[in-house]
C-alpha cells in the first residue's frame, strides 16, 4: 500500500495544480488536493519502512476520511447539473478519495488474515 498511497498523492497533488491551472489560477482553494497530495505522498514514502508501515497506513486511512467528509456532496451536485470546475474537482478527489479508503481497508483487512494465518 505505500506505493499506492504515493500513486494516490500524486493523482491529487496533479488534480489540485490541474484545477488551478483551469480555473484561471484564480482561487488557491483549488490547490487543496494538492496540498493534501503531498501528505499522502509523505506517508507512502514513509510507508516504506516496515517499522513504520502500519502506523502511516492508518494515518493515511484517517486522512482520507477527514477528506472525503467535505468532498463528497459535490458527487450530488454533478448530478443536480452544476459543472463548474470547482464542483468537477471536488468530485474527482471524493471519487479518488472512495476508492483509496477502499484499497486500504481490503489491505487492513488481508493483513489481519495474514498475521492471524502466522500466529
Amino acid at each position: 500500500m505505500d506505493r499506492t498511497t504515493t500513486v494516490f498523492g500524486i493523482i491529487l497533488i496533479i488534480l489540485g495544480v490541474g484545477g488551478y491551472v483551469i480555473s484561471g489560477m484564480v482561487s488557491a482553494t483549488a490547490l487543496i488536493p494538492a496540498f493534501f497530495g503531498i501528505v499522502y505522498v509523505i506517508l507512502g514514502r514513509l510507508a516504506a519502512k516496515e517499522n513504520l508501515r502500519k502506523h502511516m497506513m492508518h494515518a493515511a486511512a484517517a486522512l482520507t476520511i477527514i477528506l472525503i467528509i467535505p468532498t463528497v456532496g459535490a458527487i450530488g451536485d454533478l448530478f443536480s447539473g452544476d459543472s463548474g470546475a470547482a464542483v468537477i474537482s471536488r468530485s474527482l478527489t471524493a471519487i479518488a478519495a472512495i476508492i483509496y479508503l477502499f484499497l486500504c481497508i481490503k489491505s487492513f483487512i488481508d493483513a489481519r488474515k495474514v498475521r492471524d494465518a502466522t500466529a
